[in-house]
C-alpha cells in the first residue's frame, strides 16, 4: 500500500502531537492530589497506562508517515534510489 504525502504528513503530525499532549497530561496527573495516597493510586496508574499506550501508539503512527514519507521521496528519485531493480528491465528480460 502507498500512502499519499498528504496522508504521510497527517500520520506524523499525529504522533507529534502525542508527544506534546501525553506527557503533559501525565504531568498534571502527577500533580494531582488524588493520585498519590502513599503510594500511587489506582486513579494515577490507569492514567499512566492511558499515557504509555496512547504514546505507543502515536510513536507508531508517526514511523509509519515517517515511512511514507521517505518512500514518496525515494519513488520521486526514481528506482535506482529505492534499492529495488527496475521492473521495466526484470521484465524484459523475460
Amino acid at each position: 500500500m502507498t500512502l499519499s504525502k498528504r496522508a504521510a504528513w497527517f500520520l506524523v503530525l499525529v504522533g507529534v502531537w502525542s508527544w506534546v499532549i501525553w506527557p503533559t497530561f501525565l504531568r498534571n496527573i502527577w500533580k494531582d492530589p488524588r493520585a498519590w495516597h502513599d503510594g500511587p493510586t489506582g486513579f494515577f496508574l490507569v492514567h499512566l497506562v492511558l499515557t504509555v499506550v496512547s504514546l505507543a501508539i502515536g510513536t507508531a503512527v508517526a514511523w509509519l508517515g515517517a515511512r511514507g514519507l521517505l518512500r514518496a521521496r525515494a519513488d520521486a528519485r526514481g528506482p535506482e534510489s529505492t534499492g529495488e531493480p527496475d521492473r521495466d528491465l526484470v521484465d524484459s528480460t523475460r
